[in-house]
């Protein structure tokens, strides 16, 4: 209550909002690693400079502490690429190249820097030059150590980070196709109009159909309330799923859905995401059966080949070029959801990556076609393929298979 009144009073200083949106400071990598750049390697000079300076050295002494900064900041730029070659390889290969390269570094760090400061101080002896090495050794040494260090520290986090952020993302991606898929694993559609085609019956004083319609309701409702969301089932089991969805939707067209079923025995048994192969029959059916007077044949075929299971769903009714015409004319006052096909597209996108095969064909004959191809799942040696609970005799299974197309005879 105290937070709903400090929100309501009306005295409250407003926020005010800044003219621009923050953005991380790795957002831009290249501009970043330029800043840093510029911010060591200018920093490295003004420290050096002042230090000179309260030391007594003369002001043209700064040229030399410039050349230092130039040389340190080339020769970083070329460790940038080395180290960018080699920040991905096996953990030994890197770092032992790296002391390799750093040590190469130094020495030429310490080498220009030294005959800079030779040329200036006028000597020439081999002793004093020797000298000169080894007292600018340790100060390149901790210079383009540390800057070694921090290139890799910085590239180390930005690669966790983009795993961090990748994982998320994945999980974001995941949890919306859950939730898209719990979409269809109910269509409100489809059960209006059952309930609807119920409650004529009902009235019509048919009691036993109806009471036929209520129980393959009731099991297929049990069939899809039960599946875990992005949990998998064998084909076997999505077939059952399907035969009880058609039973109930033939209550409907009758002689006008027809359906045909050519599962490969040795296909029964692959696993794949559950309520995967509804969504495209039940959009068969909308824009197949119940856009023509004749209705229209739904085939449902699945087939391994070689390490691939392949399934194909069709149908006979108008192809993709008149699908939406005709259900616009056909199912006035039932809009289309519109993502049937991209909700499959992007499950199996989330389960498989480049793995599968979702293609759309429209066959010279007519008829509308959608192949998947995935590779094949199995957990444990399942039972002979069964049939569909028998509620009314359904089409058999037959163990013939082959790649059906949009009209199977």
């Amino acid at each position: 209550m105290p937070l709903l009144k400090a929100r309501a009073a009306p005295k409250r200083p407003r926020m005010t909002m800044l003219p621009f949106e923050p953005s991380p400071f790795f957002a831009d990598k290249n501009r970043a690693f330029w800043q840093l750049q510029a911010f060591g390697w200018g920093g490295s000079f003004l420290l050096r400079a002042s230090t000179s300076l309260a030391n007594g050295q003369p002001f043209d002494f700064l040229i030399v502490v410039l050349i230092a900064a130039i040389t340190g900041l080339s020769i970083s730029l070329i460790l940038s690429v080395i180290y960018g070659q080699l920040i991905n390889r096996k953990p030994l290969i890197t770092w032992s190249a790296t002391v390799v390269v750093l040590a190469a570094a130094v020495g030429l760090s310490t080498f220009i820097n030294a005959w800079t400061l030779s040329v200036y101080q006028g000597g020439d002896g081999r002793t004093g030059f020797a000298n000169l090495m080894l007292g600018l050794f340790y100060l390149d040494m901790a210079m383009l150590g540390a800057w070694s260090a921090l290139y890799y520290m910085i590239n180390f986090f930005l690669q966790v980070e983009e795993q961090a952020d990748r994982l998320e993302r994945l999980g974001m991606q995941a949890t919306t196709a859950q939730l898209a898929m719990l979409r269809y694993q109910l269509n409100p559609h489809f059960l209006f109009n059952t309930l609807n085609s119920i409650s004529t019956l009902v009235l019509l004083k048919q009691t036993e159909p109806a009471n036929a319609m209520l129980t393959r309701l009731s099991s297929f409702l049990r069939h899809t309330l039960v599946m875990q969301p992005g949990g998998k089932v064998t084909v076997a089991q999505e077939v059952d799923t399907l035969k009880l969805y058609l039973d109930i939707e033939r209550m409907r067209f009758e002689e006008r859905l027809r359906t045909e079923f050519r599962i490969d025995p040795a296909a029964a048994s692959a696993r794949i995401p559950s309520m995967l192969l509804q969504p495209l029959v039940e959009n068969a059916i909308k824009y197949g059966v119940s856009a023509q007077e004749e209705g229209a044949k739904i085939s449902v075929a699945a087939q391994v080949i070689g390490s691939r299971l392949r399934m194909i769903v069709s149908d006979t009714g108008p192809g993709i070029q008149n699908r939406h015409r005709a259900s616009d004319r056909l199912d006035r006052g039932h809009s289309s959801t519109g993502v049937g096909l991209a909700n499959i597209a992007e499950r199996l996108a989330q389960a498989y990556g480049s793995e599968h095969r979702f293609d759309i064909e429209t066959p010279p004959e007519g008829g509308f076609t959608v192949i998947i191809e995935l590779p094949i799942e199995r957990d444990e040696p399942e039972p002979p393929f069964r049939e569909a609970a028998k509620l009314t005799p359904s089409p058999a299974i037959s163990p013939d298979m082959a790649p059906t197309t949009g009209t199977t005879a």
